[in-house]
């Protein structure tokens, strides 16, 4: 019996005449993202925090059939996701949520809150539902497997920028099981809108990208440096689950990771989260907390860009 291929970036069917935008995309899964996207024929904008650093990763960029183009976004500052979707004109295909930070020390916000929650989360949050009006196709939130670790995994609604108590990997696991509740409920609010606009999640596994030498912790960068080595994807297999979720036709709410052991590395597929992240309730909860949090709430689609 012949094996299933996997599928991979080759796989990715063409791309000609839709935008898409991704955060985070001067280096590591976000360029990948974008080099593989306009490959294919995208207008891929690279929303980013430094613009030098954003144009020259675009200009890593070669041979595609689409095009780059860099825009401002700092996901720390509610001001500038603002400002990013106020000079948003046009329709959009596809909104890539790739942005991270992960196991910081503890810091915070331009508004305030705990630095990984607010960009991993709470900017996203905003910036979804202020450029939602104009997506077409699909949201994908790209989360991880370590929204499972136990002693984490839950929502911390009483104190969500973990004051008096933060622990870096407990911060960074909370903002991934943002992520997950985020799109569950998102891809409730579109189907009952009666959107054809869906919500997906993808985790890269354990991809090798700068994320992990920004680890508060000494023995746990140096972990990883050997980790990254010797398990981790190259950023390329990395965005694969993420282009899959974004490229495939899926159910709204599906979650995309790697097939292989633990999840950590091999080719995109359907995976399961936990039951943390299944919770209809405390998606709800978070979503009104978001909203209060950041002053912007889900927008009315009646008069959205269609098709």
């Amino acid at each position: 019996m012949a094996t299933k291929q996997k599928w991979n970036a080759s796989d990715l069917v063409d791309q000609s005449g839709r935008t898409v935008v991704v955060t985070g995309a001067n280096s590591g899964l976000g360029i990948a993202t974008v080099d593989i996207l306009a490959k294919a024929g995208a207008h891929v904008v690279l929303a980013v925090r430094d613009l030098k650093r954003g144009e020259a990763a675009a200009r890593t960029v070669q041979g595609a059939k689409g095009t780059v183009e860099v825009r401002r976004l700092d996901l720390a500052d509610l001001a500038s996701v603002r400002e990013f979707a106020e000079s948003w004109q046009g329709s959009l295909d596809l909104l890539i949520n790739n942005a991270g930070v992960m196991n910081i020390p503890e810091a915070s916000t331009k508004d305030g809150f705990e630095m990984q929650f607010g960009t991993n989360h709470l900017g996203h949050f905003a910036l979804t539902n202020l450029l939602l009006p104009y997506v077409t196709d699909r949201v994908v939130t790209v989360a991880s497997g370590a929204h499972k670790i136990p002693s984490s995994n839950y929502m911390r609604f009483d104190n969500l920028n973990l004051t008096g108590e933060y622990s870096p990997m407990a911060a960074y696991s909370q903002s991934k099981l943002a992520n997950l509740l985020f799109t569950l409920e998102l891809q409730s609010r579109l189907a009952a809108e009666g959107s054809s606009v869906r919500a997906l999640a993808a985790h890269p596994g354990w991809a090798a990208t700068n994320l992990q030498g920004h680890d508060a912790s000494i023995a746990r960068r140096a972990f990883m440096a050997v980790g990254n080595r010797v398990i981790a994807q190259d950023n390329t297999a990395g965005a694969l689950p993420t282009l899959y979720a974004a490229t495939q036709d899926l159910p709204g709410a599906s979650y995309v990771g790697p097939d292989g052991f633990a999840e950590l590395r091999g080719g995109p597929t359907l995976v399961g989260r936990s039951a943390a992240a299944s919770d209809p309730e405390s998606a709800v909860r978070l979503w009104t907390a978001s909203e209060e949090l950041t002053g912007v709430t889900f927008p009315q689609l009646s008069g959205a860009v269609s098709v």
